[in-house]
């Protein structure tokens, strides 16, 4: 091999990967950010002229009473999942690590809701949950209400509707990354332990939480990052409204809102998108400074 080709080789080799970066990663980005400064529109007509409208969208993003609405279901969606999908897949994962009889079909039904269709799941929710559906029929006839509940139209029940949705499906994922962090934790220090006489609770927090300590941020953050971003099971509940006048749109719901048509307007869409951007950077940021003090 010459020096020149041997000089080539290594940029040959990363230029497939380099390619798709920035085709599909670094251009999109870039553009998003164009399209923010923008009126563009999917679709214009004569005289519609693409123009450059500097802060104008952000300006008037401010006063848009939908995307405060938005960013405040979007944060009470995280501030309910996020708990609830940090603590409650590890209890689970300990609990299906033991190995006890019929442990398999435990496993296996904890994890079915993730191989499960979103569209599909969120269907069969949306039927439960309606005013005549299964829930509110059993909840009648046993007189622990008068009226049928409106989990589907109420603004702060279908937020409370799909938050259940999100951390039923998502128990199993974040239950199978648990029991692999369960798997490096020293079983001498749980025997150790045991034996000075510490219990179940003891050993839980002195042994198994510094031991899935990193990982359990790394769920918190990916909770939090999926929980800002939710649409599919805000959008199938609600069959795309957002609830009683979008009130219960979430951000994302709203970028696709106000993007969608051939007439959509994409400059604003994209500006929602940047901000969504930015919101999801401040809980991984406050997530990843709280475990590098834990660790120091």
């Amino acid at each position: 091999m010459n020096k020149i080709t041997r000089a080539w080789t290594p940029w040959l080799l990363i230029a497939p990967a380099f390619i798709w970066l920035m085709v599909f990663n670094v251009w999109p980005s870039l553009n998003t950010i164009r399209l923010a400064f923008t009126n563009e529109k999917p679709l214009t007509g004569p005289g519609d002229e693409v123009k450059f409208v500097g802060f104008q969208n952000f300006i008037d993003m401010m006063s848009d009473e939908l995307v405060w609405n938005a960013i405040l279901n979007s944060v009470v969606y995280m501030l309910i999942c996020l708990p609830l999908l940090t603590i409650l897949p590890l209890l689970i994962a300990l609990l299906v690590e033991k190995q006890i009889r019929f442990i398999g079909f435990f496993r296996t039904a904890f994890y079915t809701p993730v191989i499960a269709s979103a569209v599909v799941v969120g269907l069969i929710w949306m039927w439960m949950l309606d005013d005549r559906g299964i829930i509110n029929n059993l909840a009648t006839t046993l007189q622990i209400v008068q009226e049928p509940l409106p989990f589907l139209t109420d603004r702060w029940l279908v937020i409370i509707s799909a938050t259940s949705l999100t951390i039923w499906k998502g128990l199993g994922y974040y239950m199978i990354i648990y029991l692999a962090a369960l798997g490096n934790v020293s079983k001498d220090l749980h025997e150790a332990a045991a034996m000075d006489g510490a219990g179940a609770v003891r050993r839980f927090w002195s042994v198994t939480i510094p031991g899935v300590r990193n990982v359990m941020t790394l769920i918190a953050i990916l909770v939090c990052i999926s929980s800002l971003r939710v649409f599919s099971e805000v959008f199938i509940l609600t069959g795309g409204k957002g609830g009683p006048g979008g009130q219960g749109s979430t951000i994302v719901m709203l970028i696709q809102q106000y993007a969608r048509g051939f007439y959509g307007d994409l400059g604003y869409a994209t500006t929602l998108s940047i901000v969504l951007f930015f919101l999801t950077l401040v809980p991984m940021i406050v997530l990843a400074r709280i475990n590098s003090k834990a660790n120091a």
